[in-house]
């Protein structure tokens, strides 16, 4: 059974597949989702109840799927996948994935959904069961691509191209979807996560995949935490890179488009890796998305490649690259170049473009309300209030963040906002009855550049 949610309602709408278990109501962490109104959808799915012969092409756990459709967009040109990691913690982060205005701008530049995943996976349960995409989550997948595209008005987003962004098993899924479905995807960025292409005898349970020829002309980008068996070589997480150097070596080895970025300050968190994943699938995107609708992918150019050794710091022209080119990670060109530089250095990828301003600024009263798309290279990290022109407050007041630059929505562990979702609303509570005063919202984006301010006008409709 398939229960959709949206615009606040819950509609029951029986969908078969294979033998779906009854509607059930959720538990927690998985009850506590954002609720939907377009332009958010969302579907679930129960879990497939699998008998002991029967083949592992069902999902056995429930899920749900929120996406994003950036509004007056026509035709959905692709959609931007953002898929959390294994157990609880990692999959309640996935209820607000859909929800981040960072990863929404990337969607919109190229009139693509952003869709976010959110498998109801017990804590000691079995990863494999979704992160493997052969074992029923692939088919969850495309069907609520179906479904989805009904519910939005978007009938194109059943066969849209996939761009991947996955932590951790989210990675070894979206590793798994470029060797099962190497035509669909553009790009596939693998955080702490891959997927195996040879047997493993410590982990038996593990099916490895077969490497088509198909996946080779895909980007990827191997994205493991130096403290993941870099520089630190024990711990939970230290076969992390043991597991990436190996995917490496084979998929590069035979000439694959695959890159090694190691974060230089953290683990298994996501850090600060999206300042670079988002620039490079931006780049993977406007190099590959299909020129006409339902056509296909276009080939990766490699005229402009720059190459770098997996544990170095400095990249060079594919041309002054001394050494056997199949043994360096593959960069696009040498703007993506310069950005991973600085990513292997600290993380302090810069950008010098200041944010788009604030939009649709209103006060009622003394509560001031407004929206904002982030800035594409750096997010947000707050807004600044002023009052007659003069700094007045700033929203959030508190900007920390424990897994890397202070951002507007805050982060969880698998790169999604935190809940509850924070809003973009300010209350002076120190203005002075019978005083009008003029208001004005400035963004400012997380390398500390700010937007012009935009003015505040009447609210319509209400408070």
């Amino acid at each position: 059974m398939i229960r959709f949610l949206v615009s606040r309602q819950v509609l029951l709408i029986g969908v078969l597949l294979g033998t779906a278990s009854p509607l059930t109501a959720q538990s927690p962490p998985y009850d506590v989702f954002p609720e939907v109104e377009p332009p958010y959808y969302r579907v679930r799915y129960d879990a497939a109840e699998r008998s002991s012969d029967q083949k592992s092409s069902e999902l056995i756990f429930p899920v749900n799927y929120t996406i994003w459709i950036p509004p007056g967009v026509n035709t959905l040109r692709g959609v931007v996948v953002h898929q959390h990691g294994c157990g609880e913690g990692s999959c309640k982060s996935g209820l607000t994935g859909a929800f981040d205005l960072h990863w929404q701008a990337l969607a919109k530049k190229h009139d693509c959904a952003l869709l976010a995943p959110a498998y109801e996976q017990p804590q000691e349960a079995d990863c494999q069961m979704w992160c493997d995409p052969r074992n029923g989550s692939v088919t969850t997948f495309e069907q609520s691509l179906v479904d989805l595209g009904n519910l939005s008005g978007h009938p194109e987003l059943a066969s849209a191209p996939l761009a991947l962004w996955g932590h951790s098993g989210g990675g070894h899924w979206c590793g798994g979807m470029v060797m099962i479905r190497p035509n669909r995807v553009v790009a596939a960025w693998l955080r702490s996560g891959v997927p195996l292409l040879e047997p493993n005898p410590d982990r038996p349970g593990i099916k490895p995949h077969a490497l088509p020829e198909a996946a080779l002309g895909v980007p990827m980008m191997c994205n493991p935490g130096t403290k993941e068996g870099v520089t630190v070589k024990d711990g939970r997480f230290a076969k992390v890179w043991p597991a990436n150097l190996q995917f490496f070596q084979t998929v590069r080895g035979r000439g694959g488009l695959l890159g090694i970025a190691i974060d230089p300050l953290t683990a298994h968190e996501c850090g600060n890796q999206r300042y670079l994943a988002i620039p490079w699938l931006d780049r993977c995107l406007e190099l590959r998305l299909p020129s006409e609708p339902d056509g296909a992918l276009r080939t990766m150019p490699t005229t402009s490649t720059w190459l770098a050794l997996p544990t170095d710091t400095t990249a060079v022209a594919a041309q002054d690259f001394d050494g056997d080119p199949l043994q360096a990670g593959w960069l696009p060109d040498e703007t993506i170049a310069t950005l991973w530089m600085q990513y292997r250095k600290d993380t302090r990828v810069a950008d010098a473009s200041p944010p788009p301003p604030p939009k649709s600024v209103q006060l009622q009263g003394n509560r001031l309300r407004w929206r904002a798309e982030a800035d594409l290279q750096s997010g947000i990290e707050k807004f600044i209030i002023l009052r007659n022109g003069k700094p007045l407050a700033e929203v959030p007041t508190d900007g920390t963040n424990r897994f890397g630059r202070p951002i507007f929505q805050g982060l969880q562990y698998s790169d999604t906002p935190t809940q509850p979702l924070v809003q973009m609303e300010f209350v002076d509570q120190s203005a002075q009855r019978g005083v009008d005063h003029g208001y004005s919202v400035v963004t400012v984006n997380t390398v500390g550049l700010k937007s012009k301010p935009t003015q505040a006008g009447p609210a319509l409709g209400g408070d």
